[in-house]
C-alpha cells in the first residue's frame, strides 16, 4: 500500500478530543507481530500472536467507516521494521494550531518518529520535536485550555514540565497512572463537553475527583472493559464516535448519553494493546 499525500491544504488545528474529525494520519498493520513485549496486554497473547490477514481487513474497515464519515485519512506506509507502527497517536499530538513530534520511549519505535518528520518535510508542515524524553501521544488528552497528561512508564514529569513551559496558556494537569496502564488514552477519554469515560482503578485518586468535578457525566468502565481497551473509542464529532462491538454493556450506556456509536470489529489489534484512539493522529478537528 503506498502512502497517500494530502488532497488538500493542511491547517493544523486541535482544540479537543470530540470537535469533528476533518483529517487524520494512520498506518496499516501489514508487518504486525508481537516480538518484544512492551506491555502486559502484549504479553497475555504472546503465543498466540497476531493473525496479520485479519488485523489488515479490521483495520480496512477502521479506514473506510472514516472516509464514509467524511473524515480525509492519510495512509501512511508499512515498514517492515516497524511492527507497531499501526498505533500513529503516539508518534505526535496536535494542540491548538502546533504539532508535537512525541519523544518515544522503546528504541523499536524511535524510527515511527522519522516517518512522520519526513511526510511533514515533504507537506511543508511545520512541526515542534521534543527532545524532553519520554513523552507519548497516548498520554496527551486534550479539552481546550486543559491538558491532561498521564505519568506512565512512556511519559515522564520531565516532559511534562516542558510542555507547561512551552504552553502556558493551558492548564496541564499531570495524571499518575496505575504502573500496568500503558498509556492515559488506555484508562480516560473525553467525548464531549461534559462527558468522559473512565477506568477509576488505573488512575491516581486526587486527579480522579478533580475529573469527576470537571465532567458532568463520567462513564465508568469495568476491569474486563478496560482489558479490551474501552475507553480507547475515537470521536469523530457531533457526538459520534467509533467503539468494539465487544464492549456491549459500554456501547449502550453510550448511547443511552446520546451518542451514535460505530461498532467496527478491532479484535486482532488491540492483542497489541491500542484501539481505534491509538490508531489514529488527528491534523485536523474544527
Amino acid at each position: 500500500m503506498k502512502q497517500r499525500n494530502t488532497t488538500q491544504n493542511t491547517k493544523i488545528i486541535c482544540h479537543n478530543e470530540y470537535n469533528p474529525l476533518k483529517q487524520v494520519i494512520v498506518a496499516p498493520p501489514k508487518y504486525m507481530e508481537i516480538k518484544d513485549v512492551i506491555n502486559t496486554t502484549q504479553r497475555h497473547y504472546l503465543e498466540e500472536n497476531i493473525d496479520t490477514d485479519i488485523a489488515l481487513e479490521q483495520h480496512q474497515q477502521f479506514v473506510h467507516t472514516l472516509e464514509t464519515e467524511g473524515v480525509e485519512v492519510i495512509q501512511f506506509e508499512a515498514r517492515k521494521a516497524l511492527n507497531e507502527q499501526v498505533f500513529t497517536r503516539d508518534i505526535g499530538f496536535t494542540i491548538g494550531e502546533e504539532l508535537f513530534i512525541a519523544s518515544l520511549k522503546k528504541d523499536l519505535r524511535k524510527p515511527e518518529e522519522l516517518v512522520l518528520k519526513e511526510w511533514l518535510n515533504e507537506q511543508r508542515i511545520p512541526y515542534q520535536d521534543i527532545k524532553v524524553a519520554p513523552i507519548e501521544g497516548g498520554d496527551v488528552i486534550i479539552d481546550n485550555n486543559k491538558i491532561w497528561v498521564g505519568v506512565s512508564d512512556r511519559t515522564s514529569l520531565r516532559a511534562i514540565h516542558f510542555l507547561k513551559e512551552t504552553l502556558p496558556a493551558y492548564e496541564i494537569i499531570p495524571v499518575r497512572l496505575r504502573q500496568d496502564i500503558l498509556h492515559l488514552d488506555c484508562t480516560f477519554n473525553i467525548i464531549s463537553e461534559d462527558t468522559a469515560i473512565i477506568f477509576r482503578q488505573g488512575i491516581d485518586k486526587e486527579v480522579y475527583k478533580k475529573i469527576k468535578k470537571t465532567y458532568q457525566n463520567l462513564i465508568e468502565v469495568t476491569v474486563e472493559e478496560q482489558f479490551t481497551m474501552g475507553p480507547n473509542v475515537l470521536s469523530i464529532g457531533n457526538k459520534k464516535l467509533i467503539s468494539l462491538p465487544e464492549n456491549k454493556r459500554l456501547n449502550d450506556v453510550l448511547r443511552q448519553h446520546g451518542f451514535q456509536v460505530l461498532e467496527v470489529e478491532f479484535s486482532e489489534i488491540i492483542k497489541s494493546g491500542g484501539s481505534f484512539r491509538c490508531c489514529s493522529l488527528p491534523l485536523v478537528r474544527e
